[in-house]
């Protein structure tokens, strides 16, 4: 084909002029859709040409299907084409027509056009929708470019009348549950997919899918006219749509591929290409003239894309419970529950559109009945929809009404619902309205690299965490966190202090303290007896003291467990913020709860628990009990009766207060016939505390030993979770590490088998230590990364040295700041290493004649910081 080039010239130039378009174009429905409908237009013209050229027979035809042949085009989005024969017709029959369709589409890829194509008869493209809904979906859109319109009219009949509206609804929606599923069923990812992530651009499709189906229209000015959705909705539906088809084309364009993935590295970009720009902060830290800390220009962007993302899911909601009414008319007769609300099939029915309207009480009242029906499952579309249209009812004086704030407290303190209803709140937009607090937090990115959610998400998944404590069909989750809230006699004080825990986040000062005020406010507000409100309030405030104590401190030292005591006063105080942190380490992220943090906090609450209730502790006698146990597993194990007194004899009373009758009993049953060993002793067992192993070194001491041992395990891949140090009095490491890796759990005898091997090899080897690597960070990391923080201070008796470490995670970082505490000649009595994701928060206990020197200190933490950085 002689022209060729030039016609591949002439749509690359004009495509690049579209893109230019989309560069500069508003983000409103006239605006980016007419530049997407001529692209698409553009590629017709293209596929036109050549298929003209192609020589086909006049009885064929070629079709746009799927989201090409929706007529709109976005910028590396695939071109989707069918090439519609006669029947009988098939290149497997006709070589020629083979060789054309082969140069066709070797023609097309050729000019720039990214095809993906597929050559059927109409017997069977309808042989084909039969079968997989997601063919008969492409097919439902289907438009002819060129060709036979007879064939593709007839297509087009035959088509339509094999279709069966009801099942092709059933199949689409099932299909929305298991991809919103897949998207965790919320559409405020930190990452959200803008095309598939509930309340993406698919969810609109769906809608329209499913009434073109149905012979309803297949535009949202269609569906007004059919009386399926409302002009506002219309209006609504149209200016979210053209954001988010916005927000994809730029995705597309910075990309330079097909990405539909709002990631890290992108946002930035495509929030400057719509002019937002970073909020700088003011004086005092915060926005001039407002309450919030300065913003990224990505969180504005992301803000505002939650927000339609939101309005998309409602409007979804509404619309295809509307569609399946008037495909499946309910034959079931309303059941009255009182003056304003009905029982339809299960679904709260309003007893009139204008209710709201009408009787703004009925608003808050919605939930509550929703809470205190038996059978009543969700919202009917009536319903959803006369809340949709009552948003400007809820104003402030709407908030202050007496009357709404006792049915909202009643709400939280209902037995059953609480999580269902609070949840239908969210949706609906009348939590935040009626919390305004709230709604301030509604889309609020979290840049702490291991939330995963917005922080209104956050806050709800850990009220469910909170709720889940008192269902007995959960109680094998958390035993003792079940057991606990079986004996609490007022869940709702832990509800209103999951809701507010994180309210005031993004404001740039102390997001606990700022929450108390807020806390407080409230329960002043809502009638709140004082000293209800003072815990709800304590429990705001404190909320992240007990998993920073638990992870950071050393539980082994009374000082710690005494002063941790006197914060919370009573076990009332200690139980209720107990179950708070349990529940709000498991909101964070999928990858931050794990069964070690687990024993830590419940080690923390059950110490606390015997000093708030008259024990003091006695370091004497908690050595002597863990002593004895120790003994009696030993004889369990048919050790001899003097078999544990040699190495005994070499350890002092911090190791025994450090470690547990389990450990000590392990640690005899191997080390009993090995003192004074010339060569390392490793042992390695699955982790009585979870997944991962724990792992038992003893060797001659030595100054470099820690960073080896760190060297070694971050070779082989594995993660230190917790590390026990200790110096026998004659001059052997005693240390025990809490490790984990990726490889599955049934590995674990070739794991251990490998671990003891390869870590005595590794700890024998002579000469100075390898240097670091480079650590590769992560993509999160990079985009938000974590500014280093180095901490050095005296413990409360001046004997010891706390070094705690806050950075980015990545490859090696343990052992870098190993090597450092090897060349000072620091000793490690204690590691505890704290993984939050992407971010870790680890805490040394050291020693060492340098740190009595301030010079000393200075250059030590500056070497740190500047290794960290690096």
């Amino acid at each position: 084909m002689t022209e060729l080039p030039a016609l591949r010239d002439d749509y690359r130039q004009k495509k690049e002029q579209l893109f230019d378009a989309v560069r500069t174009s508003g983000a409103s429905a006239r605006g980016v859709h007419v530049v997407l409908r001529q692209l698409a237009r553009l590629t017709d013209h293209v596929l036109t040409t050549l298929w003209q050229h192609a020589g086909f027979a006049p009885d064929a035809a070629l079709i746009a299907v799927g989201g090409y042949g929706r007529g709109e085009l976005f910028p590396y989005s695939d071109v989707d084409v069918l090439l519609l024969l006669p029947l009988g017709a098939g290149p497997a029959a006709d070589p020629a027509l083979q060789a054309r369709i082969e140069a066709f589409i070797g023609n097309c890829w050729d000019t720039g056009l990214e095809i993906g194509s597929s050559v059927r008869t109409v017997d069977e493209c309808l042989a084909e929708a039969a079968k997989d809904v997601t063919i008969q979906t492409a097919l439902l859109e289907a438009r002819r470019i060129a060709g036979a319109a007879a064939l593709f009219d007839a297509f087009r009949a035959r088509f339509m009348k094999a279709m069966d509206p009801r099942a092709f609804f059933i199949a689409k929606t099932l299909e929305l549950r298991q991809r919103h599923n897949k998207f965790e069923n919320t559409p405020y990812a930190l990452e959200p997919n803008c095309k598939e992530s509930p309340g993406g651009l698919r969810d609109l499709q769906v809608i329209l899918w499913v009434s073109k189906a149905a012979g309803f229209g297949g535009s949202w000015d269609a569906l007004e006219r059919s009386g399926l959705a409302t002009p506002f909705e219309v209006r609504h539906i149209k200016r979210n749509e053209a954001l988010l088809s916005l927000v994809r084309a730029r995705l597309h364009l910075i990309a330079h591929r097909h990405e539909d993935r709002l990631v890290f590295d992108l946002q930035t970009a495509v929030a400057e290409s719509f002019g937002y720009a970073a909020t700088p902060p003011g004086p005092d830290g915060r926005q001039a003239g407002t309450a919030r800390a300065a913003m990224r220009a990505s969180e504005v962007l992301m803000r505002r894309y939650y927000w339609a993302a939101k309005a998309v899911s409602q409007l979804n909601q509404i619309l295809l419970l509307n569609i399946e009414e008037r495909l499946s008319p309910s034959a079931h007769a309303l059941r009255r529950i009182n003056d304003r609300f009905y029982d339809k099939a299960g679904m709260l029915e309003v007893a009139s559109d204008d209710l709201y309207q009408r009787c703004p009480h009925a608003i808050l009242e919605t939930f509550l009945v929703h809470e205190q029906t038996v059978g009543v499952q969700g919202l009917s579309v009536r319903t959803l929809r006369a809340l949709y249209n009552a948003r400007n009812v809820m104003n402030a004086r709407f908030r202050r009404d007496p009357v709404n704030r006792a049915t909202f407290l009643n709400i939280l303190q209902q037995p059953k619902g609480v999580t269902h209803a609070i949840r239908l709140m969210n949706q609906t937009s009348v939590l935040g309205r009626y919390l305004w607090v709230f709604r301030r937090i509604v889309g609020q990115m979290q840049h702490d690299l291991f939330h995963v959610y917005t922080v209104d998400q956050h806050i709800l998944m850990v009220l469910r965490n909170v709720r889940r404590f008192f269902i007995a069909e959960h109680a094998h989750e958390y035993p003792l966190c079940s057991q606990l809230a079986a004996g609490w006699d007022a869940p709702w004080i832990l509800y209103a202090a999951a809701l507010f825990h994180d309210i005031a986040k993004g404001r740039g000062g102390d997001h606990s303290d700022l929450g108390a005020v807020e806390a407080r406010a409230f329960c002043r507000a809502h009638g709140v007896a004082p000293q209800d409100g003072e815990l709800i309030e304590f429990l705001v405030r404190e909320h992240l003291t007990m998993s920073r104590i638990a992870q950071k401190a050393d539980l082994s030292d009374p000082d710690v467990i005494a002063s941790f005591a006197q914060r919370v006063g009573d076990e009332r105080h200690l139980t209720a913020l107990y179950l708070l942190t349990v529940a709000d380490i498991r909101g964070t992220s999928p990858k931050v709860w794990n069964a070690w943090k687990g024993k830590l906090l419940e080690d923390l609450y059950r110490y606390t628990l015997r000093v708030l209730g008259g024990y003091m502790p006695d370091p004497d006698a908690d050595i002597e009990a863990h002593k004895r146990e120790a003994l009696v597993q030993l004889a369990l194990n048919s050790m001899p009766a003097d078999a544990h007194k040699a190495l005994w004899s070499t350890l002092d009373v911090s190791y025994f207060m450090r470690h547990d009758a389990g450990e000590i009993a392990w640690h005899t049953r191997h080390l009993s016939r090995m003192l004074g060993s010339p060569r390392p002793v490793v042992r390695a067992r699955m982790s009585p505390f979870g997944e991962g192993l724990q792992v038992l070194v003893y060797t001659a001491d030595k100054a470099d030993l820690f960073a080896r041992i760190c060297g070694y395990f971050d070779h082989a891949g594995f993660s230190i979770q917790d590390a026990k140090i200790h110096t026998t009095t004659d001059g052997y490491a005693l240390d025990t590490f809490q490790i984990v890796t990726a490889v599955l759990s049934e590995h674990y005898r070739e794991l251990t088998s490998m671990v003891e091997a390869d870590l005595a090899r590794a700890i024998e080897q002579a000469g100075p230590l390898p240097a670091p690597g480079r650590g590769r960070v992560s993509r999160r990391v990079k985009s938000f990364p974590v500014a280093p923080r180095v901490s050095l201070a005296p413990d409360e008796k001046a004997q010891r040295w706390l070094l705690s470490i806050s950075a980015s995670d990545r490859t090696g970082l343990l052992y870098l700041v190993a090597r450092i505490l090897a060349r000072h000649a620091l000793n490690l009595q204690l590691a505890k290493v704290t993984t939050l994701g992407e971010r870790v928060e680890d805490t040394f206990l050291i020693q060492g004649p340098e740190l009595q020197h301030n010079k000393a200190q200075i250059a030590i933490e500056t070497e740190l910081l500047q290794a960290l950085a690096a």
